[in-house]
């Protein structure tokens, strides 16, 4: 199997519909195609990467690496693939790998960085990201991953700068925006936070993160009812998001509907039955086990 039909095996792995992967595969076939980030593919949760990651997908892209053992892009197709199914080890065996094979691969210093990151080994990870970005400065991928390091050290000069530079170099990015508002969150600037998730919804209006983000904002400046429509929101897009479920039973609490608010909570309890604050706003709102609620 030669370059071009590892890429198109990969673009089949993330495409989402036959339009999508028509496209890419047309770009592909003009163009050298990278891998996708694991920054830049679907969260671990959503149906996509299960796909992405089932024992089919995993056996036929070790074919493709048995076939061409000194490819460094089937390694790191393999790993991000890997990385997407929670198995950090084998990720980061195919990382290294193409690394050793490619040591100025990119692409693959930030996969690399996403599995440390993701297993909190953060000075690993801003090395990885501090590599990737001195081999391509206009990689839009490492800047974000590097921002996220900054921000979890509480460096939110550097994290703001990062996540600025992310945005420019891809103004359609969801998760510079998304992540550019947490910024602003922590910071308790929150209509800029939530001119950022905003923004992020636009642009990914699927995903249920943004949707929580803004709907907290929204309760931190008390603006009540726009946080419950945020929430319920999140809650259609990812039905088993237990922080929805609970912010969705908070906004509807400070808005007095307890007969919301009860099963929001009880929603939330169904997913983690000793979630602390989802028992805790249920007995605030007078929930009783056993007693149907209203969500809708």
């Amino acid at each position: 199997m030669n370059k071009l039909q590892i890429y198109k095996l990969q673009i089949y792995l993330w495409a989402k519909n036959l339009a999508a992967m028509t496209l890419l595969a047309a770009a592909c076939a003009l163009a050298a195609c990278q891998a996708p980030s694991m920054l830049t593919t679907p969260s671990a949760e959503s149906e996509d990467s299960r796909v992405a990651a089932s024992p089919a997908n995993i056996a036929s892209l070790s074919e493709v690496v048995t076939r061409n053992p000194n490819d460094p892009q089937a390694y790191n197709v393999r790993g991000a693939v890997y990385g997407q199914g929670g198995r950090n080890q084998e990720a980061l065996a195919d990382f290294n790998k193409a690394i050793s094979l490619d040591p100025n691969f990119a692409q693959a210093y930030a996969n690399r960085a996403l599995i440390y990151r993701q297993t909190n080994r953060l000075d690993l990870a801003f090395a990885d990201y501090n590599k990737a970005i001195a081999l391509d400065p206009n990689y839009s991928v490492a800047y974000l991953g590097r921002g996220i390091v900054y921000r979890q050290r509480k460096q939110a000069r550097n994290a703001f700068d990062d996540f600025n530079k992310a945005i420019s170099l891809r103004p359609d990015s969801a998760k510079g925006y998304y992540n550019r508002g947490l910024l602003y969150q922590g910071q308790r600037q929150y209509q800029f936070a939530i001119d950022d998730f905003s923004t992020a919804i636009g642009l990914s209006p699927n995903e249920a993160e943004p949707f929580i983000a803004r709907g907290q904002s929204y309760m931190a400046v008390r603006d009540y009812k726009a946080a419950a429509g945020d929430l319920d929101n999140a809650v259609v897009a990812e039905p088993q998001n237990i922080q929805a479920w609970t912010n969705r039973g908070l906004a509807y609490e400070r808005m007095g509907d307890k007969e919301r608010a009860a099963g929001s909570y009880a929603r939330a309890m169904g997913i983690n039955k000793d979630y602390e604050p989802a028992k805790a706003g249920f007995n605030r709102v007078g929930g009783q086990f056993g007693q149907s609620y209203e969500t809708n």
